[in-house]
């Protein structure tokens, strides 16, 4: 009896997981897609792609995530956008999200990259405490207006826990990056992106629930588990910093949980209008889409979007659509990171950009979009009536590899892209 009953119950857990996460484990881990050295949908990518890289330090690699810095003028006007680059040339080495846990030496580095001029700086981390460690993941700055100061918002993967850093960039000195205060709060379990939503306050992603940081050997087998299955344990919180009235210290940390049971809750973005918030679930291969609530943090889910590769991390442009970046093939992404002789990890970007009424109609019940790609995006994942996906970019890794982050300007067409074990940051121009 007991046996027939513990048989039945396998039995329905599998069919919930394959129901879940069939689509994604058959076409991005049990099969390689057939995707091209490079597609870039604004032209040639030979003539119109060119690799940003610092050939000295050799420091611009593994750039997780990157954003852009905006300033403002006094009636509100954009006058400039600088890239902000985060990077850990060490991630191969030190990794709570995929492992290995081995040496959380040497630091990671900011870079800030001007189009105008094509050039890319290191920015100093001034007044860093010297025995912080610091590997950069997710993060987010907010923009400069009349000349102010920015905050800016990091991931930090160190050694002893996972925290939250906040500098201070000033447009007049661009390449400083002065320290404030390190963020620890025992709700930090796996912070992975964030999403300000003022310059004081943002929404931050957790990516699991047992992590990398577990004893061994649960801390190899769980977190695994965890992400193949596609357990609903990740989740998004909201954190607000609050002037305090006590000597000890002169914030107060407030915590509210936001969302729930989101598997691998990854990349995060507000809109533009600050009505909507999503969430990439790298393992289900979604974008969950919520709605915010204007007087509290609260989320409320509103749709998902299937993509058609794991999603990494996720960027709001300025029209309000949203760009999507992932990897196709997660056993090669594996290989890369574990530095396996002639590994390649394959990149696509897609982004999704919201339909109007009729149009939304018309999609129903459609299989074909996304033609000009060598690989379409309808392949993998179904369309849906709330959004028009397109293929920005992809690759099968020989020209660029692990993608994690793609940002496009709308004023100019141009996209960058950064990769999670790719050297260099790749930037596009139709």
């Amino acid at each position: 009896m007991f046996f027939k009953a513990a048989t039945g119950l396998a039995l329905a857990l599998l069919a919930v997981v394959v129901h879940r996460s069939g689509r994604v484990v058959w076409h991005h881990i049990l099969t390689t897609p057939n995707l091209p050295d490079a597609y870039y949908v604004g032209g040639n990518w030979t003539s119109h792609c060119s690799l940003i890289r610092d050939p000295a330090s050799n420091d611009i690699n593994f750039c997780e995530d990157i954003t852009f810095w905006d300033h403002h003028d006094v009636h509100g006007a954009l006058t400039d956008r600088l890239v902000l680059l985060g990077c850990d040339p060490n991630r191969k080495a030190w990794n709570t999200v995929m492992g290995p846990l081995r040496d959380p030496n040497p630091r990671g580095h900011l870079f800030l990259y001007v189009p105008t001029t094509h050039t890319v700086h290191p920015v100093a981390l001034q007044g860093y405490p010297a025995q912080h460690d610091f590997h950069p993941l997710g993060m987010d700055i907010f923009p400069s207006h009349n000349g102010a100061s920015s905050n800016l918002f990091i991931v930090n993967h160190a050694r002893a826990q996972t925290t939250v850093e906040q500098f201070v960039l000033d447009p007049a000195r661009p390449t400083e990056a002065r320290y404030v205060r390190t963020l620890r709060l025992p709700y930090f379990v796996s912070p992975n992106a964030i999403a300000l939503t003022s310059p004081t306050s943002f929404y931050v992603t957790n990516d699991h629930l047992l992590t990398r940081r577990l004893p061994n050997p649960i801390g190899h087998v769980l977190p695994v588990v965890e992400t193949v299955v596609g357990l609903p344990l990740g989740w998004v919180a909201h954190v607000a910093l609050h002037p305090s009235n006590s000597e000890d210290d002169d914030v107060v940390l407030t915590h509210t949980l936001a969302a729930l049971g989101v598997p691998f809750a990854n990349g995060i973005a507000l809109s533009p209008s600050h009505t909507q918030l999503a969430v990439a679930s790298t393992s289900l291969g979604l974008v969950y889409v919520y709605t915010v609530d204007a007087s509290t943090p609260s989320l409320t889910l509103s749709h998902t979007i299937p993509v058609p590769f794991f999603p990494d991390n996720i960027v709001y442009d300025d029209d309000g659509a949203l760009i999507v970046t992932g990897h196709p093939h997660f056993p090669a992404l594996i290989h890369v990171a574990a530095n396996k002789t002639g590994a390649m990890a394959p990149s696509w970007a897609v982004s999704l950009t919201p339909r109007s009424g009729r149009d939304a109609r018309a999609a129903q019940g459609r299989r074909s979009y996304d033609q000009l790609a060598p690989l379409s995006a309808s392949r993998f994942a179904s369309a849906v009536a709330t959004h028009e996906v397109e293929t920005l970019f992809q690759s099968d890794g020989s020209v660029f590899g692990s993608s994690s982050t793609t940002l496009r300007d709308a004023r100019t067409g141009a996209i960058y892209i950064a990769g999670l074990y790719e050297e260099g940051m790749l930037v596009c121009r139709p």
